[in-house]
């Protein structure tokens, strides 16, 4: 009768899949948790500790570190003088074994988490068992992932498997390998916090351990293949969207919806529904309203020109509402918590509008963003979606009236996504204006107030962000000459006394907020 041993962090399939082992006939071999588990399914189990024939210690730390576990998984059902030397100290083989590990990973991401708390979630059996069952992959059936039961189950019924088994074998070692790289770059972690805790928060080694999620459809160019590939172990993210409708991603799609959920995770917990309207990874509209509806009406209005093509994001859901004023426009892809019933039949009456669902939209802020250079990586902490005022300072004569403020508000949210040079026109939530991506700052300007012109907008007492300081004047000359009653910028230029004479000069109220919004 063949032996299944079943140890697992991760319950998720179990009592199917040992149900279903059950009725062929196999005996279930267990430990502690998954033991009583199976045993309140009512499947007969036995537990380790009579195999070997010793209890477990040290709570839980030893317990299947035993001979009769390994020699069952290692011995050669070919080779006689294993199989003789396994029934000279009573020993049977074991010829499944499914085991995920403890959740490192999870334990240490968790707020507060210990030195102790890493330590006790390091698996010690679990990987021994792997690594034992994979090396002797010929005869046993090793599983460390849940998705994959189905298919031990099904190669069990094609009676062979071997090619199967081989290829669960190298998902183990990569598995974990990744387990230790987790562990050790933890620890090194703490030990470069023991030894320098004042050094920055940049490890001395990484390595990159990426799975790859799907092909692309193609790169920034047709002629460029491309894919997208997970990193593993990172909770969320772009690996989570849910592709609702549409035709297969491209590069720059993904690229674009990164951008756009970048660009309204400001506004993730405001009680605000935002919309941004992405174009090339930097916004052409960016609004809040009440729904998603009136969000995405404000944000259209900014540059319906720039809007064709473009990728839109939401921090609510999609409504019906929403949904009749997205469906007359060329739009690539739409990413939004979720899409209400009558926005999906009505938005997938376009065939090739990408529909995309993504359940969290906020990212940490302790993640590193990182970017392929020749030969290496440069690596920063992620832009914080938090815009924090307790640094702000007003620097002009005239302090900005409440209404201003609020307009302020929001153009430093908004402008923290364009690419810089930004320069971001605002009034009642929403963008009036974007200047982007110029090599200088006064051509920003004059490109904001030029598109908002361009767009029927009147700027008298319109509020101006820029995402870093004005080196010059100039800049605020021309925000003056268009109307602009109220700027928000970082300051810290060696002119900054002659910004903040122009900005009264014209009567403007300016506000500092210490704090840089570059965008390269």
């Amino acid at each position: 009768m063949p032996r299944a041993l079943l140890s697992v962090s991760d319950k998720t399939g179990l009592i199917d899949f040992a149900r279903e082992l059950h009725a062929r006939g196999w005996t279930l071999l267990s430990t502690g948790g998954t033991a009583r588990a199976l045993r309140e399914a009512d499947l007969p189990v036995t537990e380790v500790a009579e195999i070997t024939g010793h209890p477990e210690m040290m709570d839980g730390r030893v317990k299947t570190l035993h001979p009769a576990v390994h020699a069952g998984l290692l011995g050669r059902r070919a080779h006689a003088d294993d199989m003789a030397q396994m029934a000279a100290h009573g020993y049977e083989t074991i010829d499944l074994v499914a085991v995920n590990l403890y959740p490192f990973r999870e334990t240490v991401a968790r707020p507060g988490a210990t030195l102790e708390d890493a330590i006790e979630n390091i698996d010690i059996g679990g990987p021994s068992m792997l690594r034992s069952a994979s090396k002797n992959h010929e005869s046993v059936w090793v599983v460390v992932d849940p998705a994959d039961y189905g298919r031990v189950l099904d190669g069990l019924n094609a009676g062979g498997g071997l090619a199967l088994r081989r290829e669960l074998a190298a998902k183990v070692y990569g598995h974990t390998a990744e387990y230790d790289r987790a562990i050790a770059e933890y620890l090194t972690r703490a030990v470069e916090a023991d030894s320098a805790p004042s050094a920055d928060q940049f490890p001395s080694r990484v390595r990159l351990s990426l799975t790859r999620v799907q092909d692309l459809r193609y790169g920034e160019n047709p002629d460029q293949p491309a894919a997208f590939y997970r990193e593993d172990g990172a909770a969320g993210g772009l690996a989570d969207l849910r592709q609702l409708h549409g035709k297969e991603l491209s590069f720059n799609n993904l690229i674009d919806v990164d951008g756009a959920v970048q660009a309204i995770s400001a506004w993730a917990d405001s009680g605000l529904a935002a919309c941004a309207i992405i174009k090339h990874t930097t916004p052409c509209g960016i609004a809040v309203g009440a729904d998603a509806a009136e969000a995405y009406q404000k944000a259209l209005k900014t540059d319906p020109t720039s809007a064709f093509g473009s990728v839109i994001a939401f921090n609510v859901p999609v409504t019906q509402e929403a949904a009749v004023l997205l469906r007359p426009n060329f739009v690539e892809a739409i990413v939004a918590p979720s899409f209400v019933e009558g926005a999906v039949r009505l938005l997938t009456e376009k065939k090739n509008l990408r529909l995309l669902e993504l359940p969290s939209l906020a990212s940490a802020d302790d993640e590193l963003d990182w970017k392929r250079v020749r030969g290496g990586f440069v690596a920063q902490q992620r832009l914080s979606a938090r815009f924090p005022e307790d640094g702000w300072k007003v620097v002009t004569a005239r302090a900005p009236s409440e209404e201003e403020m609020d307009d302020l508000r929001f153009a430093w949210r908004a402008v923290a996504p364009v690419k810089s040079n930004a320069i971001l026109i605002a009034r009642g939530g929403m963008a009036l204006g974007i200047g982007a991506g110029q090599m200088s700052r006064v051509d920003s300007s004059r490109i904001a107030v030029m598109k908002a012109a361009e767009n029927g907008f009147d700027l008298a007492g319109a509020a101006l962000a820029s995402d870093a300081f004005f080196p010059f004047r100039d800049g605020v000359d021309a925000a003056a000459l268009a109307g602009i009653r109220a700027i928000i910028q970082p300051g810290g230029s060696v002119r900054d006394e002659e910004v903040i004479a122009a900005a009264d000069e014209h009567g403007i109220a300016m506000v500092f907020t210490g704090r840089r919004l570059f965008r390269h």
